[in-house]
């Protein structure tokens, strides 16, 4: 087994390792303290390419990998895990648009989307619906040329810059089961009765905002309707949120190893009665615990990745990398506090920023209670043998 990067992959890792150290580390402290949004990041990952990463080359994208997606999220995680929330939703958006799309919607959206010059995100969750997303009440009723958009979305990433904005919708609220009448509709950004509502304060996750999407009937060309056939909303959203978790799963490793580095640093010039507090064995049994999580953490994600460009299905995989990176986020983060006492409750240094960002992880692309349920229904239909 090779558990090495390829040549391509190693370049990646290292640009985005010191793009991350020259232009995200010196100020996302102060950022995400001061609530402002990453602009000039922003335009800085355009011109790297980074939006182009699940868009085909014949669309102006790069095409990339799973395993090289995942590198580019822990890096970025690493820095400042609210700049990989600009990238994240619209990764899934793209890669849905790209598979499911027609040839239309291709043509019209995806080079714009590769770029950067168009972004965009994903609506699913509601006030009233988030696991269970077959229980939302957003309906688009068809009137002619056009469906009739009338609901709330919530929790929506990105909500102010989407154009368009893949929103998940009941074309037929009497279809049994629910999910046949669900369908995606791209609802571009200067459509009449749309509007982002508010933004939702949030612990951590600080730089992307988090928005109410309100829709007042809201005329939407049929053109619109994803891959052109009503029904298939469902079915596109969870073929794409097999990269949304891969996604998280990266994310998660970059928070374990940055808790760990943290601590380690830390450890290692922090003196007590004498000597670095490194030299204690309490100290060290943390800093073993917490290397040991980072590094399985990274490596069942690199696993789930290229199961993936093998071209598997890996829902089980993914979940697994999603339940377990987090949860090893959510364990080095406060272990990192506890290396640092009293200074790692100060918002003066790093770790507090990684102690509220690790919850979100547990929580994000479905939550990890719901991700033992889906590992646990693929193992019993014998999707994953392990061995």
């Amino acid at each position: 087994m090779d558990f090495q990067y390829s040549e391509e992959q190693t370049l990646l890792q290292r640009t985005m390792r010191g793009f991350v150290d020259r232009e995200i580390r010196p100020i996302a402290r102060d950022w995400e303290h001061q609530g402002r949004y990453p602009t000039e990041i922003v335009d800085l990952m355009k011109e790297l390419g980074l939006f182009g990463l699940t868009i085909p080359t014949a669309y102006g994208g790069v095409d990339a990998d799973l395993v090289s997606l995942a590198i580019v999220f822990e890096e970025l995680s690493r820095g400042w895990m609210g700049i990989a929330g600009v990238l994240g939703s619209h990764t899934l958006s793209s890669w849905m648009i790209a598979h499911h799309g027609t040839e239309q919607q291709k043509q019209r959206y995806l080079p714009d989307l590769a770029t950067g010059k168009r972004r965009t995100a994903i609506a699913l969750t509601e006030p009233d619906a988030g696991t269970d997303l077959q229980g939302i009440s957003t309906k688009a009723s068809k009137q002619g040329d056009y469906y009739i958009v009338t609901g709330t979305k919530f929790w929506i990433t990105n909500a102010r810059f989407a154009d368009p904005l893949p929103v998940l919708v009941k074309t037929d609220r009497t279809a049994e089961p629910a999910h046949r009448g669900m369908s995606v509709l791209l609802i571009d950004k200067d459509t009449d009765g749309y509007s982002v509502s508010k933004d939702i304060p949030k612990l951590g996750y600080k730089g992307p905002e988090s928005c109410e999407v309100v829709f007042d009937n809201a005329p939407v060309p049929v053109e619109n309707l994803l891959g052109g056939v009503e029904g298939r909303g469902l079915q596109q959203v969870l073929s794409g949120l097999e990269i949304g978790r891969i996604n998280v799963a990266a994310r998660s490793v970059g928070i374990a190893q940055e808790s760990f580095d943290q601590a380690l640093s830390y450890s290692r010039s922090r003196r007590a009665f004498n000597r670095p507090i490194a030299d204690f064995q309490a100290i060290q049994m943390k800093l073993a615990e917490m290397a040991t999580r980072a590094q399985t953490a990274r490596l069942i994600t690199l696993w789930a990745a290229a199961r993936g460009d093998a071209g598997h299905r890996i829902d089980v995989e993914a979940g697994m990398a999603k339940y377990h990176s987090s949860e090893a986020a959510i364990s080095n983060a406060l272990d990192s506090m506890r290396v640092h006492g009293g200074a790692g409750y100060s918002t003066e240094l790093e770790v507090e920023r990684l102690y509220r960002d690790a919850p979100l992880m547990a929580i994000g692309e479905g939550t990890n209670d719901i991700m033992k349920i889906v590992i646990a229904k693929g193992l019993l239909a014998g999707q994953v043998v392990l061995s």
